[in-house]
């Protein structure tokens, strides 16, 4: 089983992301009704909510992050994180292996 990364982007939007650190548990929830992107997986942090989004976008996914298309059908409708990186670019969080459907990649 890989490892899987996902990027967090649109921090700006919300909260920024100055409060985000190393092995903080972060939870995503997919949003099959957002109109712009069918595949969007919002960012949530306990206290505060929707903190951002799973990149999608070849522009904004890092490294070898999954894009939120690609994550989508590999978790159900929810999954748990933990920040790895923060960079000026987005905050790179690993996927919990019981988050992911059948464990494997």
């Amino acid at each position: 089983m890989e490892k899987v990364f996902i990027t967090v982007t649109g921090t700006r939007h919300y909260f920024g992301s100055e409060f985000l650190e190393k092995d903080m548990k972060l939870f995503l929830e997919k949003e099959p009704d957002n109109e712009y992107d069918k595949e969007a997986i919002q960012v949530l942090c306990e206290g505060l909510g929707k903190i951002g989004y799973v990149a999608n976008s070849p522009y904004t996914v890092l490294g070898e992050s999954f894009s939120a298309g690609r994550l989508y059908d590999k978790i159900g409708e929810s999954a748990v994180v933990k920040v790895v990186y923060k960079t000026d670019c987005g905050i790179v969080c690993k996927v919990s292996k019981k988050s992911l459907l059948d464990n494997k990649i």
